[in-house]
């Protein structure tokens, strides 16, 4: 092929940044979309297999790319589910629906007793029990948001407060195609691992080109974890190709640096979510990063990490807060340190720019929080200036 032909125009770009961003696209709600990756179907097909592995699945009421991370993260799972049993119970309800035709019609109680005979927790489901209704209500929620049931009649929020509630679903045709096929018995494994193994087998060319094409679109950063990293030495040592291709692909750009590696976006796109954005916790973070790059007592690893005792940090919190609060929300200027320490990690970690060692209670900042960092603006510094603040 031609340069002209390998590169992607706008409308491909944005088919395969909709495949990506979204679970499924579903016909009947978003026709354009649909429409728009059909019509470049194959073109796609060709890219994602071969760049990535994945499978693009088209089928007449939906399309949906099968999705498998090189290592799952947190930020993947159902963010609205709370614990463990919410999980269980989803995938109960699912088996349930697998065993209905599409647009039959089921009761809450019919589900709930299926659910209890096919729950493998260490404890029966007891729907007496407040946690157990909670967990249930939130399962069914999200099926429902997903498309995969119908609330005909009734409301699930009233059976968190009385078990004896009544609902009428109806099964939506998109029930059985939720979970992935697996072509081998999936009890046969005995971990995640050798799940995410196996998917290999199906897909075995150029295997550590596929993964660092995933760890590039679904990581927020991919670090190097060390001098046997073959991962990050193949971002290095094919990094002009690597840019070349996904900046013909994708709307993306790629930053390699000696110890982390990332897409960056040249214009905001409001499908992606992006760092910073605009919430004040962003102006913190890039303050405190500037700080520590500029701070000649941080010393950091050979892997451009900045370990620090949890206490020596809040201090730093402090000292930049001290020195350019004046400038953020007033959330964050009203708050505690300890609050916002809490907010600042709890951000760095949604985007694995930070990990805490809790044996050592100490912060671990990652090279990749000193990439980003901000300043204000020279006009706003001499306000403040001449204000005396």
């Amino acid at each position: 092929m031609n340069e002209r032909e390998e590169r992607f125009d706008e409308q491909t770009e944005e088919a395969l940044g909709l495949l990506f961003e979204q679970f499924w696209v579903l016909r009947e709600d978003e026709p354009d979309a649909y429409r728009l990756i059909r019509d470049r179907e194959h073109k796609l097909k060709r890219y994602i297999s071969d760049k990535f592995g994945f499978d693009l699945v088209i089928r007449q009421h939906f399309i949906k790319l099968e999705k498998i991370p090189v290592e799952p993260k947190g930020w993947m799972g159902i963010q609205v589910f709370q614990e463990p049993m919410d999980y269980a119970i989803f995938c109960c309800a699912l088996a349930f629906t697998e065993q209905k035709a599409v647009n039959e019609q089921f009761l809450l109680s019919d589900l709930t007793e299926s659910i209890q005979d096919m729950y493998g927790g260490d404890f029966p489901l007891d729907w007496t029990d407040y946690r157990h209704r909670k967990s249930l209500v939130r399962a069914l929620k999200e099926i429902a948001r997903l498309k995969l049931i119908q609330t005909i009649d009734g409301n699930v929020e009233l059976f968190q407060s009385d078990a004896e509630e009544e609902v009428l679903y109806e099964v939506a045709i998109y029930a059985r195609y939720f979970m992935r096929s697996y072509p081998d018995d999936l009890f046969r494994f005995d971990s995640v691992d050798e799940i995410l193994e196996s998917e290999w087998q199906r897909h075995p060319d150029d295997r550590r080109r596929k993964r660092v094409y995933r760890q590039l679109l679904f990581s927020p950063v991919v670090h190097r974890s060390g001098e046997a990293d073959a991962d990050f030495a193949y971002i290095r040592n094919y990094r002009n190709s690597l840019r070349d291709d996904l900046e013909a692909h994708t709307p993306f750009r790629l930053e390699v640096f000696k110890n982390a590696a990332m897409l960056t976006l040249p214009e905001r796109k409001r499908r992606y979510t992006l760092f910073p954005d605009q919430r004040g916790i962003s102006s913190v973070a890039l303050h405190v990063a500037a700080h520590l790059r500029e701070q000649e007592g941080s010393e950091a690893t050979e892997l451009g990490e900045i370990r620090l005792p949890r206490q020596t940090f809040e201090a730093v919190v402090r000292q930049v807060k001290e020195r350019h609060g004046h400038g953020w929300s007033k959330q964050h200027r009203d708050e505690t340190d300890k609050e916002t320490v809490a907010a600042l990690l709890a951000l760095w970690q949604e985007w694995e720019l930070a990990e805490t060692d809790t044996e050592h209670d100490m912060i671990v900042i990652r090279s990749g929080a000193g990439r980003m960092i901000g300043h204000y603006p020279k006009d706003y510094v001499k306000e403040v200036k001449q204000r005396g603040e």
